[in-house]
């Protein structure tokens, strides 16, 4: 049986991870803003005033803390996609939902490269976002909108093109939504299985 004072101890200790993990994602978003998802972790920590032994017990990796910086606008995009969902036929449905990925992969410079990465992370978020594009795909082929033949890591793959041609400036971002519809457009089912 734990002493009282051991269990008050436990609670003060979850507190404060809770709170260290709060700075830790307060200080990534800002930085990842900044300086791109290229920033030095140690950087991070320091900005949220936690050791680097810290920040790695709560992220291991880069990728997993990207993943949870993203977590709230992933889930969002997922919600926003599910709602509209009866007011939009299947493709059109993937084309609004492509486009919010490229623009999210845009919300951090260095992000656009590793989205696919990041997307398989298991945060709430993430697992959201990849299974929103796996219904809406399977929705679009299932209505007949797009080839059998095309599967979410080709999306993923597109998304990401188009993500890394509007962070290197060889694409407006108002030439996102042409970019999506010439995607779209090509794996449009014609015919082919």
């Amino acid at each position: 049986m734990k002493s009282k004072s051991s269990a008050t101890d436990e609670t003060l200790l979850r507190a404060d991870a809770v709170r260290n993990r709060e700075r830790i994602l307060e200080a990534a978003e800002k930085m990842f803003i900044e300086r791109g998802a290229d920033v030095s972790l140690d950087d991070i920590a320091r900005r949220a005033g936690v050791g680097i032994g810290t920040l790695y017990r709560r992220f291991p990796t880069r990728d997993a803390l990207l993943a949870a910086t993203s977590d709230e606008r992933l889930l969002a995009l997922a919600q926003a996609s599910r709602a509209r969902d009866d007011r939009l036929e299947p493709i059109a449905s993937i084309r609004v939902f492509v486009k919010e990925l490229v623009t999210h992969a845009n919300h951090y410079r260095g992000l656009a490269a590793l989205l696919g990465t990041v997307l398989q992370s298991n945060t709430p978020g993430c697992h959201a976002g990849r299974e929103e594009g796996r219904r809406l795909l399977q929705r679009a082929q299932k209505a007949g909108a797009v080839r059998k033949d095309v599967s979410l890591d080709d999306l993923l793959c597109i998304i990401t093109a188009i993500s890394l041609a509007v962070e290197q400036g060889s694409t407006a971002k108002s030439r996102v939504g042409h970019m999506v519809d010439l995607f779209l457009d090509g794996i449009g089912n014609t015919g082919a299985t």
